[in-house]
């Protein structure tokens, strides 16, 4: 029985690994005051991307790299239409999942059914994957799990502890204030949405090189909507995220292992489950926070400095 728990655990850290590159994306782009809906069609992007060029080049790297590229240029059509000609942010979002998803189907449709020759494959760590059902859960996994496992505290650093990091928060929470001070609003938004977009291709190359390696349409199967749910679920602190991205995680790997296991459950009742799961948490977070969240000030409202 133990050893079942721990392979859920380590299932758990696996599944929330792409979520939670998604959510970091999707945070820094609402921290700096830009609502992004299209994370789910951004991922798509950066999973077929990554695959090909993966698949072309034989190198998961170099693939990981143009999933990187492929979800900052995709993003910066988002980032035009919100940022430069003030257009409603929502529509764009939703405007690039359906341009995403499209696409991405197009350009992958040649490539269903071919392997990944070197996906990103589990390396465990000297002396840490030693240590008693923390080495398993923890230190048994690719090295982009251990990349996200830095990430995340250095992001916290970076948006709480560095002048930058207030910068950020500043043109999201009160652009006019921090264009008064001399910060580029335009351009630091435009940074930090590319930089976001390119996270979320990081979460969608890792579903297609390293998750399940191999390119089938539609792959995130809604993982892109889970990530901006969980933005609101972590109050936009990416430790919250982290903690989050493994409860949505391991709802998923539950629902696989409850099928193994042979538990007679509704085989759509446990691919329900992650979505339902984010509707509780949402409803729960709303109820916590009195029906009113510390979104940031000016989240979703385009700027223009002839307002002030």
């Amino acid at each position: 029985m133990t050893d079942q728990i721990v392979s859920i655990l380590a299932a758990t850290v696996t599944a929330g690994t792409p979520i939670l590159y998604a959510a970091l994306g999707e945070l820094i782009i609402e921290r700096a005051g830009i609502i992004n809906l299209g994370v789910e069609g951004i991922m798509l992007i950066g999973a077929v991307t990554g695959f090909i060029v993966s698949v072309v080049f034989d190198n998961s790297w170099l693939g990981l790299l143009a999933a990187m590229v492929a979800g900052g240029l995709i993003t910066s059509i988002h980032a035009f239409l919100t940022i430069t000609l003030r257009a409603n942010q929502v529509v764009s979002g939703l405007a690039l999942t359906l341009f995403g998803t499209g696409l991405s189907g197009y350009l992958g449709k040649a490539y269903i059914g071919i392997p990944v020759t070197h996906p990103f494959a589990v390396q465990p760590l000297p002396l840490l994957k030693d240590i008693p059902v923390l080495g398993k859960v923890l230190f048994n996994h690719d090295i982009l799990v251990y990349i996200s496992f830095l990430l995340v505290p250095l992001l916290w650093m970076f948006m709480y502890r560095t002048r930058p990091g207030l910068l950020l928060r500043a043109i999201g929470e009160n652009p006019a204030a921090a264009d008064a001070i001399g910060a580029k609003v335009f351009v630091l938004r435009y940074v930090y949405v590319i930089m976001g977009g390119m996270l979320c291709g990081v979460g969608g190359a890792y579903l297609s090189l390293a998750y399940a390696p191999s390119w089938l349409e539609n792959m995130t199967a809604g993982r892109g909507w889970i990530a901006v749910a969980l933005v609101i679920f972590a109050l936009w602190n990416p430790l919250r995220a982290m903690v989050g991205a493994y409860l949505f995680g391991g709802i998923d790997a539950l629902g696989f292992h409850l099928q193994v296991l042979g538990v007679t459950i509704s085989p759509f009742f446990l691919n329900m489950m992650p979505y339902l799961f984010t509707i509780i948490v949402l409803v729960m977070v709303m109820q916590r926070q009195g029906g009113r969240l510390t979104a940031p000030g000016a989240l979703g409202i385009p700027y223009d400095r002839e307002d002030r």
